[in-house]
């Protein structure tokens, strides 16, 4: 290790762990605010996480500095782009749970049908019915689309 260069420092280390574990047990919860929240707390203990792994020295600019003291521009970048996509996203989730609100009056993610069979087997302590296979793709009611719904055309519907 070069002299007079300061490594990454345990605090920072620490936090990026502690943003990164908040944010992921966020994630899983079933409210959307706070899905919202951990994909923000995430987004940010990554950027510190990156920010740690950069080398630290005087500003990227050639010829303030001898070349071997500059510091690490591509983490800077890198955080950069990730704070912009973080943005993005974020803005995204926020409509997304917004509309979800206007139109239910909640935020929390509801269960759909396969998961409450699921939790009704597990209740009744019965294993999964195994899919041995060999029906072929167009048998199995498993793995069939249905079709969408024809739309009448002008002249096509009754009368």
């Amino acid at each position: 290790m070069r002299t007079g260069v300061a490594g990454p420092t345990l605090v920072l280390v620490v936090a990026a762990g502690v943003l990164v574990g908040c944010g992921v047990t966020l994630l899983l919860e079933r409210s959307l605010s706070r899905i919202l929240l951990g994909i923000i707390l995430l987004g940010n203990g990554v950027n510190v996480l990156i920010l740690v792994g950069g080398r630290a020295g005087a500003a990227p600019v050639v010829g303030t500095a001898p070349a071997g003291t500059l510091s690490d521009a591509l983490p800077q970048a890198m955080i950069l782009t990730a704070i912009v996509i973080t943005f993005g996203l974020t803005a995204f989730l926020l409509a997304v749970s917004y509309r979800s609100w206007y139109l239910t009056g909640d935020d929390e993610v509801p269960d759909d049908i396969e998961d409450r069979q699921v939790r009704q087997a597990a209740e009744r302590n019965e294993l999964a019915a195994a899919d041995l296979g060999g029906e072929g793709p167009d048998a199995d009611p498993e793995q069939v689309d249905p079709e969408p719904p024809r739309r009448l055309r002008r002249g096509d519907g009754p009368g």
